[in-house]
């Protein structure tokens, strides 16, 4: 495999620090020789030229360059997260307009779907392909899927669109964070991630909060086309301010294609398929040991396992490439990730489910209730990514963070319909908190002392387990919370019709159930919920202890005055 060359010039800075010894982890080197040594599959990599410049680092992006870098940045990154919980406040309507609720879970599972099952392959494409030509062709990817919705006559071109935007969001995401890594010193990094999470926090519990204004008072499609200008606007800072030109590795058009690794992405993604479809099935319209469920749950480990033994066999062209994911600071980072992102994506989808559900408040008002957490968000967010530029340890705040984490879903279970107003925005705030201070850590940790050219996978590979935690604990809270409903509500109230129950919207159920049941009918929301809160706490708790297993060295020391490998005392 050739080597990523950079060129140099006034505004085309390099990371030919990120190749020195000092800053390599230290139990990172020579993997694919230990691996040869011990009787391994993978074959070593051929050696490659030295990435140092012939002339001394050019400067790094600063001033309005920078600005405008930073501003292509946080924009793309509002629009990823936006685009994630937006839609979930305009189903609703758009089932109204559509007629029919069998459709209405596709909405989000085809994005979700193209969107993980595609991370590593944009971030291969970054690696082989001009990188900000990939960037701009995923934003257009992205922008295109956003029109089709926006104009979609029918439920099946809505969902078509879904998995188009899901396409382009996926490389628009990864994208975002590579350039953060290729503009920015390694001690600004830090900072930088803490300012692009806190973005992306913020407009992800924004979401339904905007999706709700658009649709009460506008019209869903503005849903999507919000997109637009926006996407434009990020587009045309990208072309003028970024100048980081890293040359893509030499190879055949055939052998790039091959690279990306596409039958790997279709494996994947019939494993969530199957996955998802189980759960959705199971214990709902179909029983648990029906055929049907009991085969897409076969079929689930079946496909995966298919899919590990494909990546193993592709070696250096698998989506996961395993000499990379042996590498500590990634695969305890992507366990991290998992977990840590199950529970985050849970919370963010099911706080407003409480607010509209137990507390009868509209979509648009359960968004202004969610201000707490994503004001916590943000504000931990950037303090998180300042002070792990400035002290450089990382579990700590990752231990920290994810410990504050299980204690904040613990507090969450006791939400019910007697719950204070001091206490669900206390709550709010400590897990806001909670999640904000060490999200970036595994991402700093992981890119720290990489080569150029593998800071695209390593980037990708964590973006795709922390897109497959949302996923599965999404997948697993929503078929706790119908199961634990329908279960609750058919003891208190026998003749309650669980399919109504289930097709009823949160804010809803005070229109469609009588006055005899509506208290029924909340208990049983509460009790779904509280399996969910549960849920959650399970899965911070799962990071904190895999947390615990990362790096316990300093980042970002200075290799003339510290070895970059001291630990904490």
């Amino acid at each position: 495999m050739g080597s990523l060359q950079t060129n140099s010039g006034p505004l085309t800075p390099t990371l030919s620090k990120t190749t020195s010894d000092a800053e390599k982890p230290q139990d990172v080197d020579n993997v694919a020789e230990k691996e040869n040594e011990s009787g391994g599959a993978p074959s070593p990599e051929p050696p490659t030229p030295s990435l140092e410049p012939s002339s001394p680092e050019p400067e790094k992006p600063h001033g309005l360059q920078m600005i405008l870098i930073m501003s292509a940045v946080l924009m793309t990154q509002f629009l990823v997260s936006l685009d994630q919980t937006i839609v979930a406040t305009a189903i609703p309507r758009i089932t109204d307009e559509f007629h029919g609720l069998d459709k209405v879970s596709w909405y989000g599972s085809a994005y979700f779907m193209t969107f993980s099952g595609t991370l590593p392959c944009w971030g291969k494409a970054l690696v082989y392909f001009r990188l900000k030509h990939i960037f701009l062709l995923a934003l257009f990817v992205f922008e295109l899927g956003s029109l089709i919705c926006a104009v979609a006559p029918n439920a099946n071109v809505l969902i078509i669109g879904r998995a188009i935007a899901g396409l382009g969001c996926s490389g628009v995401g990864t994208g975002a964070f590579l350039f953060v890594a290729l503009a920015a010193a390694p001690r600004r990094r830090a900072k930088l991630l803490g300012l692009v999470i806190s973005t992306y926090g913020i407009g992800a519990v924004c979401g339904p909060l905007i999706g709700g204004g658009f649709t009460a008072n506008v019209s869903w499609r503005w849903c999507f086309y919000i997109n637009l200008p926006i996407g434009g606007l990020a587009a045309l800072f990208t072309v003028l301010s970024f100048n980081v030109h890293v040359d893509p590795l030499p190879a055949r058009f055939s052998e790039k294609v091959l690279q990306l690794d596409l039958g790997g992405a279709a494996v994947l993604m019939g494993g969530i398929i199957a996955f998802t479809l189980a759960l959705q099935y199971g214990g709902q319209t179909m029983a648990w040991d029906s055929s049907v469920v009991v085969g897409l749950l076969v079929g689930f480990v079946a496909i995966f396992a298919a899919f590990f033994a494909w990546e193993v066999w592709q070696r250096e062209r698998a989506m996961l490439v395993m000499r990379l994911c042996a590498q500590r600071a990634v695969w305890v980072g992507s366990a991290f990730q998992f977990f840590y992102g199950a529970s985050y994506f849970v919370g963010l989808y099911y706080l407003p489910i409480y607010f509209q559900s137990v507390r009868d408040v509209s979509p648009s008002d359960s968004g202004v209730r969610n201000l707490p957490l994503v004001l916590a968000f943000g504000i931990s967010s950037i303090t998180g990514g300042l002070a792990l530029s400035r002290y450089g340890y990382a579990v700590p705040m990752m231990a920290g963070g994810s410990c504050l984490a299980t204690v904040a879903c613990g507090c969450f279970y006791t939400l019910g319909g007697s719950t204070t107003t001091g206490q669900w925005i206390g709550f709010q705030i400590l897990a806001g908190v909670a999640w904000g201070v060490c999200w970036q850590c595994t991402m700093a940790v992981a890119q720290e002392g990489q080569k150029p050219e593998h800071l695209p996978s390593i980037t990708s590979i964590i973006l795709l387990f922390q897109i497959l935690g949302g996923a599965f604990g999404i997948s697993i809270a929503q078929c706790a919370f119908n199961n634990t409903m329908i279960q609750n509500a058919l003891s208190n109230l026998p003749g309650i019709d669980a399919s109504l129950l289930l097709g009823t919207g949160a804010t809803e159920i005070r229109k469609v159930f009588s006055a005899q049941e509506i208290d029924g009918i909340v208990d049983a929301y509460i009790a779904g919920l509280r399996v969910v809160w549960g849920l959650m706490v399970g899965f911070a708790g799962s990071a904190f202890v895999v947390g615990l297993m990362s790096h316990w060295r300093r980042l970002y020391q200075d290799p003339d005055s510290k070895p970059a490998t001291q630990h904490m005392a």
